[in-house]
């Protein structure tokens, strides 16, 4: 992942500011520093792990709350006194209960990216057992019917006023859309930069 070794831990006195990022929306959710255990800790747990200067100990993000900061990746910058946490968090971050220590709301359009991805993925490697795997497999018409019956089923949701029907059956019809995007290799940032033309 990263080579601890040449990370420069003495500018701080030991410690390296580590900004924690959400994997699945590249959001900030909060600032800490870490010295050479942290981050060692961090990378053996896959738990984000840092350095209080308050307790003057090790502390686990979440080791009170449950609220783990899991770790997927660590970037370090340019002059390697600093890091990049992205980690995917099991709950609020803030002790406050906010999503971020920094009052950010959670931006759930970037999943939707990351979903996009992971259809992509499932059409290349088409693995067992996948519901989206049977979906490329039953070929475009199949496709193409499945946003269409989602379609209506959504119009007859709003019609009877029924918001949880309304919510399902709309995320059932973004689902297939976004299958039937990757099914025409058309990429859904696409479709994001024309509606944002369209904005303009």
């Amino acid at each position: 992942m990263i080579e601890i070794e040449k990370i420069d831990f003495q500018k701080l006195n030991g410690l390296v500011p580590a900004i924690i990022v959400d994997k699945a929306t590249s959001q900030v959710l909060m600032l800490g520093f870490m010295n050479e255990e942290a981050l060692q800790k961090t990378i053996d747990t896959n738990k984000v792990t840092f350095f209080s200067r308050s307790k003057n100990r090790l502390w686990t993000k979440g080791e009170t709350s449950e609220n783990y900061l899991l770790l997927k990746d660590i970037k370090v910058d340019c002059d390697n006194d600093s890091l990049l946490v992205y980690a995917e968090p099991q709950g609020p971050t803030c002790h406050t209960g906010e999503y971020s220590c920094f009052g950010e709301k959670k931006e759930n359009i970037n999943w939707l990216l990351k979903l996009s991805e992971l259809i992509n993925r499932r059409k290349d490697e088409l693995p067992e057992g996948s519901y989206t795997t049977k979906l490329f497999k039953s070929g475009e018409n199949r496709i193409i019917q499945k946003v269409g019956e989602e379609a209506i089923e959504t119009v007859i949701a709003a019609k009877n006023r029924d918001k949880d029907e309304i919510i399902n059956e709309t995320s059932d019809l973004i689902y297939h859309l976004l299958v039937m995007l990757a099914e025409k290799n058309i990429e859904f940032t696409e479709v994001v930069e024309n509606l944002e033309k369209r904005h303009k």
